[in-house]
């Protein structure tokens, strides 16, 4: 029955979008001032579909064409928008949370309301914690000591083995050792890689009723997306059973350690554990990752900005980077602030609407609608960052005051650069992926140069977390002391 209907469903909709397709420019268009051509019934869905493939450059086409940066796309009554303004009082939404709930179940990335509330409580008062940021730190100097991988390399999949260690770790009190390339791909990353992907493909889909009939049928993509998330489970389950055993028979110094000893310290359930891991895992896996991929690149295209880099770091490095030596390194942070608004890791994230509601710019908002934010249309907005807002300046991150030699980082409203979100789910763990990010960088970039073999521009692939197609294949050479 379940398989006769899902092929109606299908196969109806099919019909509607082709007579809507051959038909189009016999129909009245409705009026869309701030979007695509709509149609009624099927709304801007014609123009999604012809776009799915390059939707960034898409709605940041519209945006910028639009006078209030607001943009309107109905699609088959629900209407979508994006927006340069501040609506955190947007749950997630059931819509949002289906995409993303047969990986994250009930973890913290994918509730609302008072599960949300409890755990974004527990897991700030342990990332506030000197213990935990102390053992990441431990963590991150363990990892950086890794031997050399070779004089060539993909250093994107370097950094995600990197994060997927440091993550594992800090997280699950585990190592999964995927730096050792003579190994093969760890079965835990290699299944997160895939749930992540096909988790992320399912909101590139006009309609929802396509992947939730595959995922019905179990066919496609939705077979191994099944596939993927049992092996995701069932690993990360058996890691939270035998930690759950040590902390029962042990000293109990391990409930001093990572996060999985501190949340089943809590009380909490293993099925609930494993939620909460699994967001946090999903959430550090591959953001630091990409945000320094991206930096290396673009140090490479701008070897100005690279030699002030370095003047900043050497001096430091000299030290041992500890906590106060990443905290001077103000121009560190501007280039990594500079290639996230560039290349924002998460390139957009959705709300909806709890109620009916009106925007600032007078955009009215129905009750279940989508609203989404662009942090990539955003950081493209001559009006945010100024005719220069395609160049990659890190000296737009600085104020300079008088009577100050050196340039002072100025504020920066996170609504203006959500790149870590802002209001009440402003990402906890931002300043450990600042000090990972500093680290790593700082470290690698004080002992080795880093040529890329390509001279082409890479492609932005905006996933769950965006990363460069085909990588970023480099030449390391140890760089010369003078």
């Amino acid at each position: 029955m379940s398989f006769l209907m899902s092929f109606f469903v299908i196969a109806l909709l099919i019909i509607i979008i082709s007579i809507f397709s051959s038909s189009s420019t016999k129909k009245t268009q409705e009026t869309n001032v701030n979007g695509p051509p709509s149609y009624p019934l099927i709304g801007s869905i014609l123009s999604f579909n012809k776009n799915r493939h390059r939707l960034l450059q898409w709605y940041t086409k519209l945006l910028r064409l639009s006078p209030s940066q607001t943009i309107t796309i109905p699609l088959l009554g629900n209407r979508q928008y994006i927006l340069k303004e501040n609506f955190f009082n947007f749950p997630k939404g059931k819509p949002f949370t289906d995409l993303l709930g047969d990986l994250l179940g009930q973890g913290i990335f994918n509730v609302d309301g008072h599960s949300w509330s409890s755990q974004r409580k527990l897991a700030s008062h342990e990332f506030s914690t000197r213990s935990l940021r102390s053992f990441a730190f431990e963590v991150l100097r363990e990892e950086v000591e890794t031997p050399d991988v070779g004089t060539t390399v993909d250093l994107q999949d370097v950094f995600k083995r990197f994060a997927f260690d440091v993550v594992c770790k800090v997280s699950l009190g585990w190592d999964p050792d995927c730096l050792d390339l003579t190994r093969p791909v760890n079965p835990l990353a290699e299944a997160f890689d895939t749930a992540a992907e096909i988790s992320a493909r399912r909101a590139t889909e006009p309609l929802y009723a396509v992947w939730k009939a595959k995922r019905v049928l179990n066919v496609g993509s939705e077979r191994r997306l099944r596939e993927a998330i049992r092996t995701v489970h069932e690993f990360v389950s058996e890691i939270v059973r035998a930690k759950r055993k040590s902390l029962e028979i042990g000293t109990g110094q391990e409930a001093k350690q990572d996060l999985l000893s501190r949340f089943l310290a809590s009380g909490h359930d293993s099925e609930a554990v494993r939620d909460m891991v699994i967001s946090f895992i999903m959430a550090g896996r591959d953001t630091t990752s990409a945000a320094m991929t991206w930096l290396f690149w673009l140090l490479s295209e701008n070897d100005d900005v690279e030699k002030k880099l370095l003047q900043e770091v050497e001096p430091l490095m000299s030290l041992g980077l500890g906590f106060e030596e990443l905290k001077e390194m103000s121009y560190m942070k501007a280039c990594l602030c500079e290639a996230m608004r560039l290349y924002p890791p998460v390139s957009w994230d959705s709300k909806h609407a709890a109620n009916d509601d009106v925007l600032a710019d007078g955009t009215r908002v129905k009750k279940g609608d989508k609203v989404t934010y662009f942090p990539y249309g955003m950081g493209r907005m001559e009006n945010l960052w100024g005719k220069d807002c395609e160049e990659f300046k890190p000296s737009r991150w600085f104020d300079s005051e008088p009577g100050i030699t050196e340039p002072v980082l100025k504020p920066v409203s996170p609504f203006k650069f959500p790149v870590f979100q802002a209001g009440p789910r402003v990402c906890i763990g931002k300043e450990m992926a600042f000090m990972q990010m500093k680290f790593v960088v700082g470290s690698v970039l004080s002992r080795f140069e880093i040529i890329p073999v390509s001279k082409h521009k890479p492609v932005f692939v905006p996933l769950l977390t965006a990363h460069m197609a085909g990588g970023l294949k480099v030449k390391i050479k140890r760089r010369e002391v003078k």
